[in-house]
């Protein structure tokens, strides 16, 4: 593995959001207005709940911590689909550039974009709306860590879906956060879901984050078990997902299909 080949990658992104500001903005102008949105509506429910209900390290935590995610799986999905736009994907590969290096070239301009949406989220929740990390304790970390794993897994999986059924299938990747942040417990215990929803519930690393966030404010500990078990699914997701992503890109290669991209069809 090449980390020349793999930085080549990464400056290529660099120049393309260097030279537009319409690719630049979005690093930190969505996260920013969340965060404003859900600042203000943690600020209103502290006003009309008991005394001694704090909802800014719940409610706030919870959605900056679920937007984090959500950018680091974006990171590496857009700067995929930039060179499926731009139709330079088949390009790379006439290089001798590897599937690994070019996924680790998308993991760590991942890295870079979703810092930026971090650290803006960071200043915006602490400086205007109060919310001090500290109150999480050192367990901020492994809460971040696991959730960008999963991000990094999640955005590589959704690349492998648009590498095999083509560009038109870009619109299968936005709803992705949504669609498992049910399961995921971001606003509201696990305990309260159906059974069904438990059992898939606990296959997905993001819930042992927020039900260890809710229990570390209500009870200052979490269980150690718990997070191992966060750890091992984000790690075990990240592998998976390179797996298919391979998988994937040498069918692609064996039928053609890798030049054959067509945003007219899905199929």
């Amino acid at each position: 593995m090449s980390f020349n080949r793999t930085f080549a990658i990464v400056l290529r992104q660099y120049y393309l959001m260097r030279g537009s500001l319409s690719r630049f903005l979005p690093l930190f102008l969505w996260v920013a207005i969340d965060m404003v949105l859900w600042g203000f509506l943690s600020k209103y429910l502290n006003t009309v709940t008991i005394q001694g209900m704090d909802f800014v390290p719940k409610l706030l935590g919870a959605v900056l911590l679920w937007d984090f995610l959500t950018r680091v799986m974006q990171g590496v999905t857009i700067a995929f689909l930039e060179d499926v736009w731009s139709r330079n994907f088949l390009n790379f590969f006439a290089t001798p550039l590897s599937v690994s290096e070019y996924v680790g070239g998308l993991v760590v301009t991942s890295v870079l974009t979703s810092c930026v949406g971090l650290a803006v989220m960071l200043v915006l929740a602490t400086t205007v709306f109060g919310l001090s990390f500290l109150s999480y304790g050192l367990l901020v970390i492994p809460f971040i860590a696991i959730l960008f794993v999963t991000g990094i897994s999640l955005g590589i999986l959704g690349c492998a879906l648009v590498l095999r059924l083509g560009p038109a299938s870009e619109w299968f990747i936005w709803p992705i956060p949504i669609l498992i942040s049910p399961f995921a417990g971001v606003f509201y215990p696990v305990s309260i879901l159906p059974a069904w929803m438990r059992m898939v519930s606990r296959a997905l690393p993001p819930s042992y984050v927020f039900e260890g966030m809710r229990t570390s404010l209500a009870a200052g500990t979490v269980s150690a078990g718990s997070m191992a078990a966060g750890a091992f699914l984000s790690l075990a997701y990240l592998g998976f997902s390179f797996w298919v992503f391979k998988l994937t890109y040498r069918y692609a290669i064996r039928t053609g299909l890798i030049a054959r991209y067509s945003a007219e069809s899905v199929a």
